[in-house]
């Protein structure tokens, strides 16, 4: 079969063995898979995902020296079964599925592994007691987008949102959309989000950011606190020693860039007792000064990934039309695309999702 593999440090085409499934085990058909921001970082940091991954004991590392299948925003078509199989869904069912394989040693990672190959090849193996069926006739394409949508649905619930905070959303690439979507349903509002691309503050506004910054012209800090200011009422309901600080409601910062420098950003322009959801994945060392934090008494909650009800709950959203998972789609590439679409990638005005189709 055919895959799109990192090796030697580039993505190539080339054949690979048919897969073969064991007992618990699925053999499917990639339909459609994401790219994901993690995945570019991984091609240009995957050094340092290795390096890391040496202090989680159990997690077995990537061997560079050896060929790597990335991949792991998929949806699926069921073609066969391992032997001891229950074969709960029939093949041709359509399914999604948390990116890992069940094993007797325990769960392993799916599209950052050697062994377990990604969605960027033509066909893959999965768990079956980890498939959902991809529900009301929903697109291939749209499906995979579930595992993003729950990531943001994740960092959303990691927040303990109250109910009086008022949100920025800082980057709205394909995780702080999905943050955005994922506060729209908890019903929290005004959303305020900031990001250099006018492409992509025009998605954030469609899944449902209520107030766009560019902050090349406005400092998003500044526009937030127009939009938290309290009103009369909960000026006066303030203790006495409250009455010094700037009358803002709470602050729920989410960081979705994950470059170095944004989080002393952060620590710089957020109001004192704000709670800072760190999303972006940032793959260098980089540096703030505690004593913002110390003096600003910030609460800053580091997410990752989602639970499997989280996902689920996720692919139920897409399916039942509540997130516009399609607005973030703005390509689709065969596996001889996929590393013409990283570079793609690269420029925020061009794509923001490209869902590799490796059976095109």
């Amino acid at each position: 079969m055919r895959a799109a593999i990192f090796r030697n440090g580039e993505i190539v085409v080339d054949a690979l063995p048919e897969p073969e499934p064991s007992a618990g085990q699925v053999v499917v058909k990639t339909l459609a898979c994401g790219i994901c921001g993690s995945d570019l970082h991984a091609r240009k940091h995957a050094h340092r995902m290795v390096e890391l991954a040496r202090h989680f004991p159990g997690r077995k590392p990537m061997d560079l020296a050896r060929d790597v299948v990335f991949g792991h925003e998929f949806c699926c078509e069921i073609l066969d079964y391992g032997p001891g199989t229950p074969r709960r869904l029939k093949p041709g069912t359509l399914v999604c599925s948390l990116p890992a394989l069940l094993t007797p040693e325990g769960p392993k990672a799916i599209g950052y592994s050697n062994d377990n190959i990604g969605g960027y090849a033509e066909r893959m193996l999965l768990s079956e007691a980890l498939l959902l069926e991809v529900p009301n006739g929903l697109a291939a394409e749209h499906a995979a987008l579930t595992e993003p949508l729950a990531v943001g649905v994740h960092a959303v619930a990691k927040a303990n949102v109250r109910g009086d905070e008022v949100p920025l959303v800082i980057g709205c690439g394909p995780v702080g959309l999905a943050v955005i979507a994922a506060l729209k349903i908890k019903g929290l509002h005004p959303i305020v989000a900031a990001d250099y691309s006018p492409a992509r503050r025009a998605l954030a506004e469609k899944l449902g950011a209520d107030i766009v910054v560019d902050p090349a012209r406005t400092q998003a800090f500044a526009t937030w606190a127009e939009h938290a200011a309290m009103s009369r009422e909960q000026q006066a309901a303030r203790p006495a020693m409250q009455a010094w600080l700037p009358a803002l409601k709470p602050a729920l910062i989410f960081e979705c860039v994950g470059i170095p420098g944004l989080i002393q950003q952060v620590f710089e322009g957020a109001p004192r007792d704000a709670r800072i959801v760190v999303v972006g994945v940032c793959m260098e060392t980089d540096r703030a000064e505690p004593m913002l934090g110390i003096m600003k008494e910030l609460n800053v909650q580091y997410v990752l990934g989602y639970t499997p009800e989280e996902f689920a709950h996720s692919l139920g959203l897409i399916a039942e039309g509540e997130v516009d998972a399609a607005s973030m789609v703005t390509a689709t590439v065969g596996i001889e695309g996929v590393a013409g679409a990283f570079a793609d990638l690269a420029n925020p005005e061009r794509h923001t999702k490209i869902i590799v189709e490796p059976w095109r």
